[in-house]
């Protein structure tokens, strides 16, 4: 499909007063001709919403997946990360906003065809490849048809996402996903709407979703911003909706914020919070709790619920320990780990190779 007339789109209805109204997602974009979705990159053309980015994107990169962070599926392994322009939230703290800001076409400099990034990633050594940088919501039939060449090539699909997605095409998003962490940004609607441009209720839905009604491994993201989301009162407020509705195996990684885009003000996290974040999760029950964007052997390492000893030791992206069992056992006690892994870890590490898709065409 011609970049010039995007590329079909289903998730959409005509109003009464001549608009079109997109229903991907919660924003619900209400279009005139030639207009765009907040996300800039859902448009109207010839009174049909269409994408027009499919099959371009802002750069490929071969990293570790625990930097998605996804620390229970595939440890160790490699995965192909890309993602477009645009985004459909508005954070005030985006850390990508070079992408998920921009409506520049320059942007998307590398083009490759699913079948193209598919191969890519078999022939790189990756076991998955991963939605990201900005979010998949917003360019769904390219990452469905993405999903699709990789699975058949045995290449799982992992979806970076903030979660704000309408019931119906989430529903057939995650057909197509193997694992997923969902940004769950804070746990008032102050936050989402002040800070985000969006709404809560959405987000803690497709968590619910997925737990309940998929086989899709999701670890969840809280960032940390001073003064913002990271007080006591709401660290134990979101651990305990997690371990009522979720359950206690679910990961969560809480991470640290740095200045960006609109919010430079705004002082880095303490590792202190992250740690009291930690701490508080693991009381309120969560099995397996993370400190992320700082050096913290503990608060990265993976341990036995029932034992407490150590299953996987990480610095950072390397992986320095491995205490499992080939079926994903404590090798210690027997007590199974939650989440997706094979009976030995990746080796990649720490690495990030950027790719150029030119070179797999």
């Amino acid at each position: 499909m011609s970049s010039t007339s995007g590329f079909p789109t289903k998730y959409w209805h005509r109003l009464d007063d001549g608009r079109i109204q997109c229903d991907l997602c919660p924003r619900f974009c209400k279009l005139q001709e030639e207009q765009q979705g907040l996300c800039f990159v859902r448009e109207r053309r010839q009174d049909q919403i269409v994408l027009t980015m499919y099959g371009r994107s802002s750069g490929f990169c071969v990293d570790p997946i625990e930097k998605k962070p996804l620390n229970h599926f595939l440890p160790g392994t490699p995965v192909l990360s890309f993602g477009t322009a645009g985004c459909n939230l508005a954070c005030k703290f985006c850390q990508n906003w070079d992408m998920s800001k921009s409506r520049e076409m320059d942007t998307l400099a590398d083009e490759a065809s699913p079948e193209t990034i598919a191969r890519a990633a078999s022939e790189l050594g990756c076991r998955s490849v991963a939605y990201t940088y900005n979010d998949p919501v917003i360019f769904h039939e390219y990452a469905i048809d993405v999903a699709q060449a990789c699975r058949e090539r045995g290449i799982k699909s992992v979806a970076v996402t903030a979660g704000y997605v309408c019931d119906e095409p989430r529903a057939e998003f995650y057909r197509h996903m193997d694992a997923a962490n969902v940004d769950l940004k804070a746990f008032t609607e102050r936050f989402y709407h002040e800070v985000t441009g969006s709404h809560l209720q959405p987000v803690l839905e497709t968590l619910i979703y997925l737990k309940h009604q998929t086989k899709v491994w999701f670890e969840i993201t809280t960032l940390l911003i001073p003064g913002e989301n990271d007080s006591e009162q709401e660290i134990e407020a979101l651990t305990q909706w997690v371990v009522e509705h979720l359950g206690p195996d679910v990961p969560i990684h809480f991470t640290a914020f740095h200045p960006d885009w609109k919010m430079r003000e705004t002082p880095h996290t303490a590792p202190a919070t992250l740690t009291m974040a930690r701490r508080i999760a693991m009381k309120n029950g969560v099995r397996y709790a993370y400190t992320g964007n700082v050096s913290d052997l503990e608060g990265g390492s993976t341990y036995c619920h029932e034992c407490g000893q150590i299953l996987i030791g990480r610095d950072w992206y390397e992986l320095r320990e491995w205490n499992l069992t080939m079926d994903g056992n404590c090798r210690f006690c027997g007590t199974p780990c939650a989440g997706v892994f094979e009976a030995k870890p990746g080796r990649w590490g720490a690495r990030r190779r950027p790719v150029l898709l030119k070179q797999f065409s």
